[in-house]
């Protein structure tokens, strides 16, 4: 039975995606609106007038719409064929902020341009960079699972994680090692992330336990696995595998000792670290670091505290079950909360419509992400399912961590939430990844490459 084509003369759309995103972007208005929202101001002109953030928002979304109707309009094979010119494109970009970068809240990331808006090239890259790994997994003499396949998708999403560190965007850099998601559905082994696991568990480790008391715990752990395996495995097994066991032993002391101290005080910056020593309760020597002030002035580096962190969680906690009520934030309108209409643009929704509000919120990005999930199941090519994927690691990680940053489960790294936070860069990113899927699985019949 043929599909009968919708009214822009494609057929095939995901019109839930459309409406969820469109409920979405919604949502993100009305919390900059409440949030910046003076009481006896014309809300209607100020919306209007395109100064207030609100306005700004919805000017982007209306630019958003046009683009994701264009996008729908386009040839799904475009995306295939400027796949690698597109990521060349954006690593150049990318490059050029270092030569051209305006210099926002310390991070050196921004282009500006005209009528004083900027633009994050390390935003759009994660638009290419989701293109270029769908484009080369998906070609035929790829084999994914071998090492050197694996290694060559690895490097493409490193390489704009590594330029993003260098611009002092640590938390676009984590996004982009989300995409690593998206090669385990395409055979990545399960290793790759259980070693990455346990590395984020014994730098964790190394936060909390003292370093003396952590190294002899590993070694007493070490000590009473090699005494059961010299028991339980066969003598010609034996010399192996305690030479294993004493191999993952040095390496674990040898990171917990070194590697991670060295990571805190010669590759983040002093605030970077802090925030994250922080997060555990522990306060973090700025002394010790050798990008802190203090090495380049001689005077003391000022240390950031968790005043932004303490101030969310007092908002979201005000709410209670069910929410003060829409312009009845007493922490969001007072603007205690910094960076309210971005980085900590959930604890709007937290204070102003509680619990119940929050959960129905969550509730709504889930669908989201697992109607994200069927498209990518659905497709029969896979450069689409891939970059489904992609689309949905970026999208889970986005949430994932900017909902625990605001509640004090991850450190603060300047991850936006989703078609929710402020910002022009954010909403175009999100806007044209979900609809260049939308606009591939409109085509899931075909076998793209």
């Amino acid at each position: 039975m043929n599909r009968k084509k919708n009214n822009l003369g494609v057929d095939g759309i995901d019109y839930t995606v459309i409406w969820l995103y469109g409920a979405l972007v919604s949502i993100g208005i009305l919390c900059v609106f409440m949030v910046e929202y003076k009481v006896g101001s014309n809300w209607i002109s100020t919306f209007l007038g395109g100064k207030a953030n609100y306005s700004k928002q919805l000017i982007f979304a209306g630019v958003c719409a046009l683009l994701a109707t264009f996008i729908l309009l386009t040839d799904s094979k475009i995306f295939t064929a400027f796949a690698n010119l597109s990521y060349v494109v954006g690593i150049l970009l990318m490059l050029s902020t270092f030569v051209l970068g305006k210099n926002i809240n310390g991070s050196k990331s921004w282009i500006p341009l005209v009528g004083g808006f900027n633009l994050q090239p390390a935003e759009l890259c994660k638009i290419f960079t989701s293109l270029a790994i769908a484009k080369f997994i998906s070609r035929q003499e790829v084999d994914f699972s071998k090492l050197k396949s694996q290694l060559i998708a690895g490097v493409i999403a490193l390489t704009p994680a590594a330029l993003s560190i260098l611009q002092h965007e640590l938390g676009l850099a984590l996004v982009y090692l989300s995409l690593l998601i998206a090669m385990y559905r395409e055979g990545l082994p399960a290793q790759f992330l259980i070693i990455g696991s346990c590395f984020g568990i014994l730098a964790l480790a190394t936060l909390i336990v003292e370093i003396d008391t952590l190294t002899i715990a590993l070694t007493i752990l070490a000590s009473l696995i090699i005494f059961l395996a010299y028991r339980q495995v066969r003598k010609k097994q034996r010399l192996i595998t305690i030479t294993a066991i004493l191999s993952i032993w040095i390496l674990c002391v040898g990171v917990q000792r070194y590697v991670v101290p060295y990571i805190f005080n010669n590759v983040l910056e002093c605030y970077q670290s802090t925030r994250i020593y922080s997060m555990v309760g522990k306060d973090y020597d700025c002394s010790l670091n050798k990008k802190s002030n203090e090495k380049k002035t001689g005077k003391a580096a000022r240390k950031p505290d968790d005043y932004n962190v303490r101030q969310s969680k007092i908002a979201i906690g005000s709410g209670g079950f069910f929410g003060r009520g829409f312009l009845k934030g007493t922490q969001t309108r007072g603007k205690y909360v910094p960076e309210q209409d971005t980085d900590f643009i959930f604890t709007s929704l937290g204070e102003a419509f509680g619990f119940v509000g929050c959960a129905v919120f969550l509730g709504l990005y889930l669908f989201f992400l697992f109607r994200i999930v069927r498209i990518a199941e659905r497709q029969r090519s896979t450069f689409s399912r891939v970059y489904a994927y992609c689309v949905a690691s970026i999208l889970f990680f986005h949430i994932a961590v900017n909902v625990s940053m605001t509640i004090s489960l991850f450190p603060i790294v300047g991850i936006t939430l989703p078609l929710i936070s402020y910002g022009g860069s954010s909403l175009l990113t999100f806007t044209v990844l979900i609809f260049i899927m939308l606009r591939l699985d409109a085509d899931r019949q075909m076998v793209l490459r």
